[in-house]
């Protein structure tokens, strides 16, 4: 792991990102915004899981009217996502957002993006420049047969230009983000970004698929970044309910050290012919009973002699498999044999045992 980028600290709410900051796990509610009641109901179910910042869709101006009842009802920071009409970002302010998302390049009118700039200015409010690729390519016909690089390298210079916008208005509250699809691409942005401003970086690589497919893309795109010290804050994307997003996003810290484990860690080998217990079933097994107030605790079933008493032991609980048995450790000890059958049981009984 490379030390953190230092940047200048933003508070969005009551959470404070950049600097030493905590990376922060955000999600994006995938409610209609105007219907207060299931927009609030989600956003609480996402800050039982953990989510500490959450965003909303405000394509009307219904939509922006509901933001401060949103705001009084949840008990984390709520950021207004706003594109093409500027008076919803002032709308959105108004109504006490605690951040508003907007993409410059989808706001040609530089005299209403000013009075944007200004107001959150007076309001205290952050914003966070959002570009994406797509965008760009929308906006900018020359990249409509370009390659990455060229787009990438336009997204950058494009973010800061947008900043020096800002800044030229005394604004300093910002943090940007530039998302693509394309994992080598953000990783690509986000590096040369980190290299030329001390803005906080918010990570993620958009429109990423469906959940088997996007947490890969997530892993690798976010966790790359994160392991060189690049990163303030993340959204993992995923189609459909947000709530995976949040767990995944977690997991990824927890993976590189970065976030204490919110749940116990299952540690299993992938199998291979020395194997003589149904190992996936077993795991499945545990992995459905697993006891979520043992937090941080590492639970290691391995199903053979060669790597399997070693996990064992280095795990809080552990089991290395034989031929219809498993010897269980615990705390490094081994503790006795244990028959196939009664496996999952005994592991159980023992993480629940556990201080």
């Amino acid at each position: 792991m490379e030390n953190r980028r230092k940047t200048r600290i933003i508070n969005i709410g009551s959470v404070q990102i950049g600097g030493d900051s905590k990376i922060a796990v955000q999600s994006m509610a995938n409610t209609h915004t105007q219907d207060v009641d299931a927009t609030v109901r989600q956003i609480k179910e996402l800050e039982e899981i953990g989510c500490q910042i959450i965003r909303v869709a405000v394509p009307t101006a219904e939509a922006a009217k509901c933001l401060s009842e949103i705001k009084k009802r949840i008990n984390i920071p709520l950021v207004a996502d706003i594109h093409f009409v500027h008076q919803l970002a002032l709308d959105a302010i108004e109504n006490g957002v605690d951040k508003i998302r907007i993409n410059p390049g989808n706001m040609k009118d530089k005299a209403m993006l000013e009075k944007i700039i200004l107001s959150a200015k007076n309001k205290g409010v952050p914003i966070r420049i959002g570009v994406n690729s797509g965008s760009i390519r929308e906006f900018d016909p020359n990249t409509e047969n370009g390659d990455h690089e060229d787009m990438v390298d336009l997204m950058v210079n494009s973010t800061l230009q947008y900043c020096e916008h800002f800044e030229s208005l005394g604004f300093k509250d910002i943090v940007v983000s530039l998302k693509t699809s394309d994992v080598p691409s953000t990783i690509r942005a986000y590096k040369m970004i980190a290299n030329q401003c001390d803005y906080p970086l918010h990570l993620g690589i958009t429109a990423a698929g469906p959940p088997s497919l996007a947490s890969v893309k997530s892993a690798v795109g976010i966790g790359s970044l994160l392991s060189q010290g690049i990163g303030d804050t993340l959204r993992v994307s995923f189609t459909g309910i947000p709530h995976n997003e949040v767990r995944f996003g977690y997991e990824i810290l927890e993976s590189l050290g970065l976030s204490e484990r919110t749940q116990p860690e299952l540690i299993s080998c992938p199998t291979c012919g020395r194997c003589e217990i149904n190992l996936a079933k077993i795991v499945n097994e545990v992995n459905e009973k697993l006891p979520l107030d043992k937090k941080g605790i590492q639970v290691a079933i391995m199903g053979c002699t060669v790597n399997g008493p070693g996990e064992a032991r280095e795990a809080d609980i552990g089991i290395a498999g034989g031929k219809g048995f498993g010897i269980l450790f615990k705390k490094g000890k081994k503790i006795k044999r244990v028959d196939e059958a009664d496996m999952v049981s005994e592991l159980i009984h023992e993480i629940e045992n556990l201080p």
